[in-house]
């Protein structure tokens, strides 16, 4: 069920990049159980909330393409990863092959690699206390 809640989270993300809509309304639409609907609210909320400093850390370490020139898709599987992985309780592992499969499934071919690469980047910084 949690990964049909991260399935229409991306949706909802990827809505969100041309209508800027409130998380509760991206949501309106959404089929889910409730407790499968519950997990996708608070991680789009938190994704919209945190975008300030989720955005930075992508953009520093996509290395030669910055965050506005990654593909929407990818750029924001990133943002779900990233923000499950700061601000979640979810294990780090889990995190990372939940973003790599939604990235086989929805990503661009390079998708899998680059955000494995990043969010595994990520956690070991974090769990270094360099995590910038």
């Amino acid at each position: 069920m949690r990964r049909k809640a991260r399935e229409a989270v991306l949706r909802c993300l990827y809505r969100w990049e041309f209508l800027q809509l409130p998380a509760e309304e991206l949501l309106t639409d959404v089929d889910l159980p409730p407790e499968a609907k519950a997990f996708a609210q608070a991680l789009l909320a938190g994704v919209l909330s945190h975008r300030d400093h989720i955005d930075p850390i992508i953009d520093e370490r996509a290395h030669g393409w910055g965050l506005d020139r990654l593909p929407l898709v990818d750029r924001n599987i990133l943002r779900l990863g990233l923000y499950e992985l700061l601000y979640t309780d979810t294990p780090p592992e889990v995190v990372i092959d939940e973003a790599v499969e939604l990235a086989k499934a929805y990503g661009t071919e390079r998708a899998p690699a680059m955000i494995n690469a990043i969010l595994d980047r990520v956690w070991k910084e974090g769990r270094r206390g360099t995590l910038g």
